[in-house]
């Protein structure tokens, strides 16, 4: 029994591989499920036993480069507070406004993608939700608690959880505004954008005015801080 589970995780993995391959070659659009299983040498009929769609082909890939990247695992390493908390939604925000400010087409195209999901079927962005909620959700909502019994918060609604994606659609809403080659909007090119997000965000969290300058103060600079990967999150 072992060894057919190792022999379908290896399967899984060569799949994801071409996947990967057959994704940075011609992008989303033009990848179909039919050339991924001829990049890994196996059935269509097989891939659709792991993957039953591209969506969830691609959904998967990113979901290991965001449990990979570095800034994230030091974020779900930290222990809960009122300061992990800030520093979440603090490098959420940094990570959209700069996913919008380019120069990662990559990054912008995923936006994108994750964007006109919304608009068609959903799939895409449903798989991915549910991938960043398992990996955010246990830190995000300790450190909420913490934060209220710290007397840095008071409670707001009764799913905590439910405050991080309020917060994820502000930053992507924010992002895309600006992703344009000619900005939709400009928020009239504030130059603490940065800063007006995260304090409009971590007073909807419900976190005190004086945690909210002690803490974000405390934050590194741009180029010294760590980024939350969520949409990518």
């Amino acid at each position: 029994m072992s060894t057919l589970r190792m022999t379908s995780d290896l399967r899984r993995q060569l799949i994801l591989s071409a996947a990967k391959r057959c994704f940075a070659r011609h992008g989303f659009a033009g990848t179909t499920t039919k050339s991924v299983a001829a990049a890994a040498s196996i059935s269509e009929g097989l891939l659709f036993k792991h993957f039953p769609s591209k969506a969830a082909l691609y959904a998967e890939i990113l979901a290991e480069e965001c449990e990979a990247d570095p800034d994230l695992a030091h974020l779900l390493g930290q222990e809960p507070s009122t300061a992990t908390l800030v520093e979440l939604v603090n490098g959420m925000v940094r990570h959209f406004l700069q996913i919008s400010q380019g120069p990662d087409e990559e990054e912008a195209q995923r936006m994108r993608l994750m964007t006109s999901s919304h608009l068609d079927d959903g799939e895409f962005a449903r798989l991915l939700y549910d991938k960043i909620g398992s990996l955010i959700e246990p830190i995000f909502t300790a450190s909420v608690e913490r934060a209220i019994a710290a007397g840095d918060a008071t409670r707001i609604g009764s799913v905590p959880i439910n405050l991080f994606w309020f917060a994820h659609h502000v930053v992507l809403m924010s992002a895309l505004t600006r992703l344009p080659a000619t900005p939709c909007l400009t928020y009239d090119n504030a130059p603490d954008l940065e800063r007006q997000l995260c304090e409009f965000i971590l007073r909807g969290i419900g976190l005190t005015e004086s945690a909210i300058s002690f803490h974000l103060n405390r934050q590194p600079s741009p180029n010294q801080g760590h980024s939350v990967t969520a949409e990518s999150a």
